[in-house]
């Protein structure tokens, strides 16, 4: 298939520096492969989607010579696909209603070493205990490994019953979880290649799984290291990070090449520091 690539941020608040080398990696693959980019407004949490702050992010892709292809599509608008995908899920028995609370998860639930996590112990998938009516739906998983190779990272493998457990497809809000919505809309967009920052790297396995469930085709994945602030934390707008200047955008290009190990020009304009990134192959 030719590829078809995405830049997905959520409208959180405006594009920083972590969102732009994101950004500039998947662009940069997909023109290099020939092939389309586009850019998906991932506010399936809206309780944290920030007003204005989409077309704000659209403006600063603009501003930096990151054009897409096609229109901007909105998880807030795709409730239906996510709506029938669930229920497909269902019908087949894969997914069942959950009745616990987060506090209860944590306290039931024993930490895995290597990922930090604390998987779900299973108390409702052979039924809701009495008394108790659902919050969420799950989707069951084995126990086995799903295993991919990541173009960056290698091999990757991830038992999902002990590291992760039956994961929640939508919330006890009544919203979808962002592993459905990504699912359903990477196999809707035909999306072939998904590069993105490494901290989703471990839910990759979740999303494969699911799209293999599903009947989805399985993309080819590639995750880049993240920008980290001075206390090694993700910058994130939890962590205070500053938004990128769209007056200078040349600056911010460059900067965001060298961190993904390019050694680019200097003194070139993000138009043609885009080029070179491009060229280089």
């Amino acid at each position: 298939m030719p590829y078809r690539g995405r830049f997905a941020p959520s409208p959180t608040g405006p594009l920083h520096q972590g969102s732009l080398v994101a950004a500039v990696a998947s662009y940069v693959d997909a023109r290099r492969a020939g092939g389309a980019w586009l850019v998906r407004m991932e506010d399936v949490d809206e309780p944290r989607s920030v007003p204005g702050a989409a077309d704000e992010i659209l403006r600063t892709l603009e501003a930096f010579g990151l054009t897409w292809d096609g229109p901007v599509v909105y998880q807030s608008q795709r409730k239906e696909l996510y709506r029938a995908a669930l229920e497909r899920l269902r019908t087949a028995g894969q997914v069942f209603p959950c009745g616990c609370t987060r506090k209860e998860i944590a306290d039931s639930a024993i930490t895995v070493a290597a990922s930090g996590e604390k998987p779900y112990p299973g108390t409702c998938r052979n039924g809701l205990p009495e008394g108790r009516a659902a919050r969420a739906w799950r989707v069951r998983v084995p126990d086995e490994a799903v295993r991919f190779t990541d173009r960056a990272m290698g091999p990757q493998e991830q038992n999902l019953l002990a590291e992760v457990g039956d994961f929640v497809l939508r919330r006890a809000d009544g919203f979808f979880a962002y592993q459905l919505a990504v699912v359903v809309d990477d196999a809707d967009q035909g999306i072939t290649d998904v590069v993105r920052g490494e901290d989703l790297l471990a839910s990759t396995p979740r999303q494969i799984y699911l799209q293999r469930r599903l009947g989805h085709p399985e993309p080819r994945y590639l995750h880049v290291p993240v920008v980290r602030n001075a206390a090694g934390e993700k910058l994130s707008k939890q962590t205070g990070a500053a938004p990128v200047d769209s007056t200078r955008p040349g600056p911010a290009i460059e900067e965001a090449l060298r961190f993904l190990g390019l050694d680019p020009p200097e003194g070139l304009s993000h138009a043609e520091l885009l080029k070179w990134a491009i060229l280089r192959g």
